[in-house]
């Protein structure tokens, strides 16, 4: 039988994992919480900077980038901790969730996460993968009985941050001071390298989230008790 873990993030992309929430995995593990990580797809329709020249060379780039980023993490040096990679269309995640909901209820069921992370119901920027991926986590999420729910929780940004604001945004309602592993995320997000344009304009429009992680925990609607 699979340990519980503290954390189970589920994301469509390489490098969803750390450039949100890269301190916080940091900090759980550092506590010796066991957390596991989605990928629903390889990333393959993503920029390549020229390091590659078909989508499968840029598929394989990015799933040894994302085993980089984790080794630096320490992700899979905690026997507890697991990944699982996924080869869903990227760029069309929204045309599978019929598939990918089964998947997703069987992590639930495996991991027994205390927490789960996922994108918000705007997708923070709008990006179709990323919405898909909220509603099916949000879809199986809802299913469950209400006292075998896990917490959960999306990725956010600060309204200040941003200009126009997107139809389903939500606030951040917490935040995780992460600078005390801010050299390590920075390491992981730079394994990521085909992405440095990505990186780059994180860097550039959201530095503060660097050592500070947002986050929307989805609270109990008091109505509801």
């Amino acid at each position: 039988m699979v340990a519980p873990v503290k954390l189970l993030v589920i994301v469509p992309h390489p490098d969803d994992e750390v450039f949100g929430s890269g301190g916080t995995l940091l900090d759980f593990l550092s506590h010796n919480e066991p957390c596991a990580l989605l990928t629903l797809t390889t990333g393959d329709a993503g920029r390549n900077l020229g390091l590659c020249e078909t989508r499968e060379e840029l598929a394989a780039l990015r799933r040894q980038e994302l085993a980089d980023c984790l080794d630096t993490l320490g992700f899979l040096r905690h026997p507890a901790s697991a990944h699982e990679q996924y080869t869903f269309p990227d760029g069309d995640v929204a045309a599978h969730l019929r598939d990918i909901t089964p998947l997703i209820h069987d992590a639930f069921e495996t991991y027994q996460p205390e927490i789960v992370l996922t994108f918000p119901p705007d997708g923070l920027n709008g990006h179709p993968d990323h919405v898909a991926t909220h509603q099916v986590v949000k879809a199986v999420w809802d299913a469950l009985p209400p006292d075998r729910r896990p917490r959960l929780w999306y990725y956010a940004l600060q309204v200040e941050w941003l200009g126009t604001l997107l139809p389903g945004y939500l606030p951040p309602n917490r935040v995780h001071d992460v600078s005390a592993f801010v050299t390590q995320k920075l390491r992981a997000m730079g394994c990521h390298r085909s992405q440095g344009i990505t990186l780059a304009n994180t860097l550039r429009r959201f530095p503060e989230r660097v050592t500070h992680e947002p986050f929307h925990e989805v609270l109990p609607d008091p109505r509801s008790g």
